[in-house]
């Protein structure tokens, strides 16, 4: 009994919490599961129900029924200018649709931040709800208690809408078959525009109920989304009532957990999250729901006949030539070897190519390489002193973007989680520099080794896994290091980081280097080193079949290859290449906190393998570049907006280059076909990552 009265009111509030976590989820789930929308934009749409609630709110039941229609119409509007936006993006994939809207995120919040302010808005509920009631001899706030059935009666109400109504079979006809619906007279556009704004009314009204509960504050957004994915992984895409009990239990940890196992708490969640979409990608079979193909089914017994198929279509063409890699770089309709020896123009000039015709030919291939080392080399001499900090800056974050790429572009595996053995490198080099161990050559090996043990941890969870799934997997594998840094405050210094180790010396009996441009020289040679050995690698053989992996898997498979091993060496080498990058930053910055290995970074990294194109090792580089130039150098001269200019760099990368800077210069430079266009580091393979082979529909995580 004294177990129950020491936790009782946490439990409940954990209801509270949960149910509030419903509404979010609810319309995220409206979204994704019926219009086909990854909206990580959602969180915004709470904030603007919860912005606009508190600032209408006066302490009257006229100014809660006020701001309650208010917040629900302006995030409604919301959600159908994002219906307008994503729909270009409907024959992209999730991929693009993900980057749009966080992008959208990043400009939502700041125009939030910039019209309402940055402190926490206070919330005046009406007097009779601002009181305490007596529930099992403990007092409770009656307004959370009111939430609690007004929660409740949502769920119903959304249940009976969806089940039972004209407009429910309207929006499971557009999620199952739009173009039955098209005959029935229906506007699939105009159910897609319903939906998304139904998704933005439900966030909105959750936004001004809910602001009492969760705040309107400068990081209510982020904290909303994430624990509604979480929510809505948990619970699934088929039903209502599995999304309600998910996210009471996501409250229960939330708050009962954190009183219960405060050390355990933090990884609860996304601990959870991970295990369900591992365990549903253990009966989905990758040949056929991944690289190649749309979603794959839950089904066991489905599960067994496509495996047993695949193996008797395979004896029909393993007899001959098994060890040939199918599919290549072309459509994957088409059959034939990758060839070995076809490569990029730096593949070609170190080792010849057979349409190679003279070393002119090889010098021009390999002119945009050498151009951009010089103006690299240059940098020092043209630039101030933070400038090249910047350039130092930008090099970490690109060695972290080619190792996004070589996941999404090369191994079709699209990650939001490269920051986690991105930290284990950074940390690593921090912890070896305080113990003394400064030097660079050893402290860069360090961080690529324990980078890539971790990576061979979590590679079996994220190998099998395609499209939409790994990229939820990865994040969250990226949310369990964040909560492990905040934790291990003896290794990481928690949310205070880490500061004051000594400076790396370049080699052995040098001087701690401490010049901006003495560092930078650093991680220049580190990093073309790094890019070099990287190009040589996708340019192999090794990297031939992991093209073939990606673009003909099914046929991969069945003529033998493993390719589950082939991604898990990928996996383990993109883990190392990220270290390498955490351990720059840590060089170049001499200090180091959880922002600099966080959410943010991780989508920052995958817009940059955006804007290079899937397979441009150099344009991601370029892209990690063009980032870091827009947050802290354009940004600077326009104070507190760099938020909003990084947001619109999404959008405009996401609009204007569908096939990044690669796809730019090979529509230039050839007209949009032959080689002779191709970006100067660009293999002959796979699309580019906005087209991740994920239909834009129905989509369980």
């Amino acid at each position: 009994m004294n177990l129950l009265d020491a936790h009782l009111v946490p439990a409940v509030d954990g209801v509270a919490y949960g149910l509030l976590l419903f509404v979010v989820a609810a319309g995220l789930s409206l979204a994704f599961g019926t219009a086909g929308v990854l909206n990580l934009s959602h969180g915004t749409l709470y904030a603007i129900g919860a912005y606009t609630g508190a600032e209408l709110s006066d302490g009257t039941w006229g100014g809660l029924a006020v701001g309650l229609a208010a917040g629900t119409a302006a995030a409604a509007a919301a959600g159908a200018g994002l219906s307008a936006a994503t729909i270009p993006l409907a024959r992209r994939g999730h991929l693009a649709q993900a980057l749009l809207t966080f992008g959208l995120a990043l400009i939502g919040g700041n125009l939030l931040i910039e019209f309402f302010g940055a402190d926490e808005l206070p919330v005046r509920v009406p007097e009779v709800l601002d009181s305490s009631v007596t529930l099992l001899g403990h007092r409770y706030p009656a307004y959370r208690l009111c939430f609690i059935l007004m929660a409740v009666l949502l769920a119903a109400f959304g249940t009976w809408v969806l089940t039972r109504t004209r407009v429910g079979a309207a929006v499971r006809a557009s999620a199952d078959d739009p173009q039955m619906l098209a005959t029935t007279g229906h506007s699939p556009r105009a159910v897609h525009t319903g939906v998304l704004a139904a998704a933005g009314a439900l966030a909105g009204a959750a936004g001004v109920l809910g602001a009492p509960i969760i705040g309107p504050g400068a990081g209510t957004a982020d904290t909303v989304l994430m624990l509604s994915l979480v929510v809505v992984v948990l619970g699934g895409l088929r039903s209502l009532w599995t999304t309600l009990f998910a996210a009471i239990a996501v409250g229960e940890v939330q708050t009962l957990g954190v009183s219960l196992a405060p050390d355990l708490a933090p990884y609860l969640l996304f601990a959870a999250m991970a295990a369900v979409l591992i365990l549903r990608s253990q009966f989905t079979e990758p040949a056929t729901a991944g690289h190649g193909g749309g979603g794959g089914g839950s089904d066991p017994v489905e599960w067994l006949r496509r495996r047993l198929s695949a193996s008797f279509k395979g004896r029909s063409f393993t007899g001959r030539g098994a060890g040939k890699v199918p599919g290549g770089p072309a459509a994957a309709g088409r059959e034939g070897p990758v060839r070995a020896r076809s490569g990029g123009p730096l593949s070609r000039l170190l080792r010849g190519g057979p349409d190679d015709s003279s070393l002119a030919s090889r010098g021009r291939r390999a002119a945009p390489l050498l151009v951009l080392l010089v103006v690299l080399i240059a940098l020092p001499t043209l630039l101030d002193a933070y400038s090249i900090s910047l350039a130092g800056s930008a090099l970490a974050l690109g060695l972290l973007a080619v190792s996004v790429t070589i996941l999404t572009g090369y191994a079709g595996l699209p990650t939001l989680g490269q920051t986690a053995p991105f930290a284990v490198g950074a940390y690593a080099t921090a912890n070896l520099a305080d113990a003394g161990w400064t030097v660079g050559p050893v402290q860069i090996v360090v961080a690529a080794i324990a980078a890539a043990l971790f990576s061979v941890v979590t590679g079996p969870a994220v190998i099998r896994a395609r499209g939409t799934t790994v990229l939820m997997i990865t994040l969250a594998i990226g949310e369990l290091a964040s909560a492990a840094i905040n934790q291990l405050k003896s290794v990481t210094g928690g949310a205070d980081g880490l500061v004051g180790f000594p400076p790396t010396q370049a080699l052995w009996g040098g001087e701690g280097m401490i010049d901006e441009s003495e560092v930078y020289n650093y991680a220049l040679a580190v990093g073309v080193v790094a890019v070099v050995i990287t190009l040589i690698v996708l340019r192999s053989p090794a990297g031939k079949l992991l093209t073939g992996s990606r673009n003909a898997e099914a046929r991969m498979r069945a003529s033998g290859h493993p390719v589950g091993r082939y991604l898990f060496v990928a996996h383990i080498g993109a883990g190392a290449l990220a270290g390498v990058g955490g351990s720059l930053m840590v060089t170049v910055q001499q200090y180091l906190s959880p922002a600099d290995v966080g959410f943010e970074i991780a989508a920052f990294a995958l817009l940059a393998a955006v804007i290079g194109g899937s397979t441009s090792v150099i344009g991601a580089l370029l892209g990690a570049g063009l980032i870091v130039f827009t947050r802290d150098w354009v940004a600077s001269s326009w104070p507190g907006h760099g938020p909003l200019l990084l947001g619109a760099l999404f959008v405009a990368a996401v609009y204007l280059l569908p096939r990044g800077l690669a796809g730019l210069r090979l529509g230039l430079g050839s007209g949009g076909s032959g080689s002779g266009g191709r970006g100067a580091d660009r293999a002959d393979g796979p699309p580019p990552p906005d087209h991740d082979s994920v239909p834009a529909g129905k989509v369980t995580p």
